[in-house]
């Protein structure tokens, strides 16, 4: 019983802080530099912080949350489906872009850590970061890393992405819903796929296909790459 009013008790805590800050994201006219996930986060570290509660208990009482975020990822796919001749016209660029995407998410994030001397499994902790978050931790346990630090590693890269894509494409005139949804996809995975429904639906879609992709890609090259090492 003391486990099941846990769990009720921080499940209630994380969906309502959320809902909060989504409501007032969404009163000031959901500006791409305000995400409520990044809002939500100081306030429910605050609370366990207030309440003396360990990591590993609220973890274990939102695994529901976590539990779900295969389902959603999965939903993804009736978007895809119904752009799917559009995309299958798009095959060699979509290829190419998610190579390039792939490849410098890698090399940029496990290079960076790597030059201030980080240890073997912080680097295979990060090297998954673009991909979503149970990806990412299956991968960071098959090369050795730490899943608990990819998956914050994984949401903060996912959330910061989707809060700097939209300045970020406008800076450099990308316009095209298509080519902003798939980078965002790409280098943001599911918070910047679900940025990406909010803002048009053909770029939800593409956002989609990047995220899928790239999650396979990526844990088919640090495979490879494990092995070769």
């Amino acid at each position: 019983m003391p486990e099941l009013f846990t769990t009720l008790i921080w499940l209630s805590v994380t969906v309502v802080t959320f809902w909060a800050m989504d409501r007032m994201v969404q009163r000031v006219g959901r500006p791409p530099l305000l995400h409520p996930v990044l809002l939500s986060t100081p306030v429910i570290i605050a609370a366990l912080m207030a309440s003396r509660t360990s990591y590993e208990t609220y973890s274990s009482a939102t695994g529901m949350i976590t539990f779900l975020l295969g389902p959603t990822v999965v939903s993804m796919a009736v978007p895809i489906w119904a752009n799917r001749r559009t995309i299958r016209r798009l095959a060699l660029p979509i290829s190419l872009a998610l190579l390039a995407g792939a490849l410098t998410a890698i090399i940029t994030s496990v290079g960076i850590v790597w030059l201030f001397g980080a240890p073997q499994e912080i680097l295979a902790s990060i090297a998954p970061r673009a991909t979503t978050t149970p990806v990412g931790m299956a991968i960071s346990q098959t090369l050795g890393g730490i899943p608990a630090l990819t998956a914050v590693i994984v949401i903060f890269a996912g959330v910061f992405g989707a809060m700097l894509a939209t300045p970020v494409l406008n800076l450099i005139r990308v316009h095209d819903w298509r080519a902003r949804g798939f980078a965002v996809g790409v280098s943001a995975h599911g918070a910047g796929a679900a940025r990406a429904f909010e803002v048009s639906p053909t770029a939800g879609a593409y956002a989609g296909v990047g995220m899928a992709l790239n999650a396979v890609l990526t844990a088919t090259l640090l495979s490879i790459l494990s092995l070769l090492l």
